[in-house]
């Protein structure tokens, strides 16, 4: 029998970051790794070849290793801003994290190609031998949230045999050019297929995108990582709650969220009833906006030879297009569950858009602290969001925790070093002699209660 105090089930990407977390802030207890890839990284090993982070690597990975080179992209879409890195490089990443910290510390197991089975057990998927771990303190389940990921996805609608359909991850293996591409997903990964297509001087007008809902987006230029950036950056969180605090209502709230740059569309005749974090620039706005042919009739239910069934009608075909696979939902568990529960921890978001550094808290905050519920009332889940107005509550409970995080010295220094919280580092090197930074940081301090206020009679609206 294995012995071990945290079980973590599953390597991705939330799995590294708290077991870092949990190394650097534990002197000796002992962690063991069951995956069922053959490396860390998650959904990453599945990937499609050209993925990005859609957010500057400084947020990204572990907090103890840099992942980011710190330069900015000289070409390409994201020209101007600091890097994204590849897929192939985020999965180097975490491979070089277990070889070289993980496993040398002498506190970590890793136990890949093993499927879980509950109860402490764990099968291998190569030999079938089967392990029993005696866990002494929690075991912590980094799979509850389900990511889905396109390579494995099975789409919820019918296609003839005689339609060529592939998975995203399969357009880089293209022999011959058909005469039309046609993309089906209205997120990020169909938004990625597109800019690929037409970065790779495919014609906008072979391209038919089939958009079940549009969506509200991020501007990556509010997401950059240095004080060049801080009037795109902090003004952005000032921006925020100026219109939080000045909507007259929920509709005119995005509207002011829009007039302000917080968030953005593709389609400015389309007023968007979804919103997913996802994050862009204004390079690849306009690329998408070259698409003329955006099919806007509710989901695809089946794909025959000659046509294309959707919710609302039906749109021409042929099987000398490329039908292309973009609907699989990243994350397919959306139920809330609390963070720390009996013998358990479930990683979830506590902080908008970031589940690595969430994950990296969580971690600190089970190293730190010894009450179960003074750990879940620091760590309230922040929902993943799926329709608009879901935004309100992101931001609710996120200014929520991060009001009970500054209450604690201990976790305001934590954060000033943690290298995946690039926001409380801008903030607190900010030059206290700037007027334009300051006068920044006076509007978000003025209107953070205001804001906080106004959003509560939002939420009771949305109730």
């Amino acid at each position: 029998m294995l012995e071990t105090d945290y079980l973590i089930i599953g390597g991705g990407a939330t799995a590294m970051a708290f077991v870092d977390t949990l190394l650097t802030e534990t002197e000796q207890d002992q962690i063991l790794i069951v995956d069922r890839n053959h490396q860390p990284g998650g959904h990453w090993n599945q990937a499609y070849p050209f993925v990005r982070l859609h957010q500057p690597s400084s947020f990204y990975g572990v907090s103890s290793t840099e992942l980011s080179k710190g330069i900015k992209d000289q070409v390409g879409f994201n020209a101007g801003f600091f890097e994204l890195a590849s897929g192939a490089a985020v999965k180097a990443y975490f491979d070089d994290v277990m070889r070289h910290r993980f496993l040398p510390s002498g506190r970590v197991q890793y136990f890949p190609m093993c499927n879980y089975e509950g109860d402490g057990k764990f099968k291998s998927l190569l030999t079938g031998k089967e392990e029993h771990v005696k866990v002494n303190k929690k075991i912590v389940d980094t799979t509850y949230l389900q990511t889905r990921i396109p390579a494995t996805h099975t789409p919820n609608f019918t296609v003839a045999k005689e339609v060529p359909f592939i998975p995203i991850n399969e357009l880089v293996h293209i022999q011959e050019p058909p005469e039309g591409f046609v993309v089906i997903g209205g997120g990020k990964t169909g938004m990625d297929a597109c800019v690929w297509l037409l970065d790779n001087q495919v014609p906008a007008e072979r391209i038919t995108w089939i958009v079940p809902r549009d969506s509200w987006l991020l501007d990556r230029k509010t997401t950059q990582p240095s004080q060049e950036f801080f009037e795109s950056t902090v003004g952005n969180m000032a921006a925020q709650f100026e219109s939080v605090v000045q909507a007259a209502s929920i509709p005119d709230l995005f509207n002011r969220l829009e007039e302000n740059g917080v968030l953005t569309r593709i389609d400015q005749n389309v007023r968007p009833s979804m919103f997913h974090g996802a994050t862009v620039c204004e390079t690849e706005l306009e690329m998408l906006r070259s698409i003329e042919k955006v099919v806007r009739m509710g989901r695809v239910q089946s794909i025959a030879a000659d046509q294309i069934i959707l919710d609302q009608g039906s749109i021409p075909t042929t099987p000398h297009h490329l039908h292309i696979d973009c609907t699989a939902s990243a994350i397919s568990n959306l139920e809330i569950t609390p963070v720390f529960q009996d013998g358990r921890i479930i990683p979830q978001t506590v902080r908008s858009y970031q589940p690595l550094f969430s994950a990296s808290l969580i971690a600190y905050i089970e190293a730190k602290f010894d009450s179960e519920q003074e750990k879940n009332a620091l760590c309230q889940v922040v929902p993943l969001p799926n329709h608009d107005t879901d935004w309100i509550k992101m931001l609710t409970i996120f200014m929520m925790n991060q009001y009970s995080w500054n209450q604690h010295k201990s976790i305001r220094k934590w954060l000033l070093g943690n290298r995946l919280d690039g926001f409380s580092q801008l903030l607190a090197k900010a030059d206290r002699h700037d007027p334009v930074k300051q006068a920044i940081i006076k509007r978000m301090r003025d209107n953070i209660m205001p804001a906080m206020m106004k959003l509560q009679q939002f939420m009771q609206e949305l109730a």
